[in-house]
């Protein structure tokens, strides 16, 4: 993944503020304050190449759901072989999607991609092999999760896969803490002050809201997904499985 975009200091003085939105000026700084704020970010992303090599299917869909400046479809475009793959990327931001478009147009054929501005919650789909949600469940209401699994996996063909990726919580008090002391000593030493971590952390609160993996895979099992694995965990964040029968 590229490092090379603008250092984010979107926090760096003292503001007030606001719920955290996905704007232009986020968008400008995206690839530097998702390396420097998601540990394992990187490795997610290449390995998406990897398991969609694995499951992608030809003459099928391979979407991105909430795919920001389209990471993921990149990596994975690198790594499918299989013939008549068309990737549809989705994101309600309108400065991502501009930028998720211009990057895709520099990298990928005509032709091989879609980009929609669009609510994930209300976008048709189907005939995918792989459905990609990289860290976007969790912007999403709590009462509309369950439909958007219900919906994703009714859109994936046989032996499809759903590829989930999220800031997690734990039930153990004790757990939690440690936790999130280790993620924040992540963000320190990848140069954040604490003001500018006090400061985005109260920009989320209302807006970023994690479940902890138990609760995600009761909600994939009632979506329909015999089972769900663990595949990629860090900290307060992991990435979750899922294979349609």
């Amino acid at each position: 993944m590229a490092t090379d975009s603008p250092r984010d200091q979107i926090f760096a003085k003292p503001q007030q503020v606001v719920d955290f939105a996905f704007t232009a000026a986020v968008a400008d700084v995206f690839p530097d304050m998702v390396r420097r704020s998601v540990p394992g970010y990187e490795t997610v992303i290449s390995q998406l190449g990897v398991l969609a090599r694995r499951y992608a299917q030809a003459n099928s869909a391979v979407y991105d759901l909430g795919c920001s400046l389209g990471a993921s479809t990149l990596a994975m475009a690198l790594q499918v072989r299989e013939p008549q793959v068309q990737y549809i990327c989705i994101d309600n931001s309108e400065a991502m999607i501009q930028r998720c478009e211009q990057r895709l147009q520099r990298q990928l054929p005509a032709g091989s991609f879609q980009t929609l501005c669009a609510d994930i919650c209300q976008v048709p789909m189907q005939s995918a092999s792989v459905i990609v949600l990289n860290f976007t469940l969790q912007f999403i209401e709590s009462a509309q999760r369950q439909a958007l699994m219900q919906r994703i996996y009714e859109a994936l063909l046989p032996g499809g896969v759903l590829i989930l990726s999220e800031k997690i919580k734990f039930t153990d008090v004790q757990q939690q803490a440690l936790m999130t002391e280790l993620y924040m000593e992540f963000k320190r030493a990848n140069g954040y002050s604490e003001l500018e971590i006090s400061q985005k952390r109260s920009a989320l609160e209302n807006v970023l809201l994690p479940d902890t993996i138990e609760m995600h895979q009761e909600r994939l099992k009632l979506a329909g997904f015999g089972e769900s694995l663990v595949w990629f965990q860090n900290f307060v964040f992991a990435s979750i499985l899922a294979v349609k029968a």
